[in-house]
């Protein structure tokens, strides 16, 4: 019994220091909705891969490709620490980040200024971060309300349909049943007479292939990520228009506040890193998707008629003051149309800086420069 008891006691001694050994490596656990091999699991794989560089091996993240927590669960899991990092699509919960989805809700503000998909990308992505972590205190603190912090968020390509039939007119709209992403997205459809349909991305293909929808408002890189390209046969650019900007990377809080001020930084260039990754990647299957459809017999790449495009140009104008009226009303803010017209001055500022930009180095120093950087590692969120 003595010699068994000897035994027990080693073990458990043993086991101790395995797990004091595991804590100090530090190692945490990244979880992404998306599937592997697409964009979502490639920006984690670049926060991955530069935290791991940056910090000489002293922090490491193990990632999980929809197996940990999907879309949907990981604002709680993140809050529950079933994950360290995790992506956040901030849009689906309006509940929980309103003043964060404020901002996202105006993605349609670049097609306003009739900006190009890579200068709408790289700009959105640089004023939304600048914006939240510099302007926002209200953004920060609803991320803290559910034990996370905010560490970046990233815009898509711009927004087109993908169809099974010819699109180009306000008529061709009419009764069809569209998904859709976001609720300006939901009130253009609605406004043109059609049905918007929600559904997760993940069913989107389904969707289409057995005709439960008729149309799916997507970024063009999705044509090829979500694989649509296989189920649609007209793709009609320029409308609605806008970007996804919700897809956001958040860190539990209680993860955040046991690291060094050292390894704090080490993330947060990770962040500017991932930000700008896959914000790149984007805009890389954006010119991709175009080639294939080019080159394709089956699609059909269309333009939007004169009419369609005045009036979405319209609507989107006077969504913004629909956008600032509601958020007065659900969620209490009060000064929302101020914020907007001050996000919107960010937006345009972070247009000259990526002037030029187009290197996945160049833009990442422009983040972690102009961003990043000035972040306070030892007060951010403490």
């Amino acid at each position: 019994m003595n010699t068994y008891f000897k035994a027990v006691v080693a073990s458990v001694a043993l086991t101790g220091l395995a797990g004091a050994g595991a804590a100090s490596a530090e190692q945490l656990r990244f979880a992404t909705g998306s599937p592997q091999n697409t964009l979502g699991s490639k920006g984690m794989d670049a926060f991955i891969q530069t935290v791991e560089d940056r910090s000489d091996g002293k922090l490491r993240v193990k990632g999980f490709t929809q197996s940990l927590l999907s879309f949907m669960e990981t604002p709680e899991g993140l809050r529950d620490g079933m994950a360290d990092v995790g992506h956040v699509l901030t849009p689906y919960f309006p509940s929980d980040f309103p003043n964060t989805i404020l901002l996202t809700e105006m993605t349609m503000a670049p097609e306003l200024a009739q900006l190009g998909a890579r200068e709408a990308m790289f700009a959105y992505t640089g004023a939304i971060a600048d914006y939240v972590l510099n302007h926002c205190p209200e953004c920060i603190d609803e991320h803290l309300d559910r034990n996370q912090l905010f560490l970046n968020m990233v815009s898509t390509s711009p927004y087109g349909l993908f169809c099974g039939q010819k699109v180009t007119a306000s008529s061709d709209l009419e009764g069809m049943r569209i998904r859709i992403g976001g609720p300006q997205w939901s009130r253009w459809v609605e406004s043109k007479g059609a049905a918007p349909v929600s559904i997760p991305v993940n069913e989107t293909y389904e969707g289409l292939s057995q005709g439960i929808i008729e149309c799916t408002a997507h970024n063009l890189s999705d044509l090829l990520n979500f694989k649509f390209i296989e189920v649609v046969t007209d793709v009609t650019m320029g409308v609605p228009g806008g970007t996804f900007g919700g897809v956001g990377t958040n860190i539990n809080a209680d993860t955040w506040r046991s690291l060094s001020d050292a390894h704090r930084e080490v993330l947060l260039y990770g962040a500017a890193r991932s930000a700008a990754e896959t914000v790149i990647l984007y805009y890389e299957d954006h010119e991709e998707a175009l080639r294939q459809i080019d080159a394709s017999e089956r699609i059909t790449l269309h333009e939007p008629d004169a009419e369609l495009v005045e009036d979405t140009i319209a609507f989107f104008e006077q969504d913004l003051e629909t956008i600032a009226a509601h958020y007065k009303e659900r969620f209490g803010i009060e000064d929302a149309a101020e914020r907007m017209a001050s996000f919107r001055k960010t937006l345009a500022d972070w247009v000259g800086k990526v002037d030029g930009i187009t290197t996945r180095e160049d833009l990442t120093a422009l983040y972690w420069d102009a961003v990043f950087s000035r972040v306070d590692a030892g007060k951010y969120g403490l």
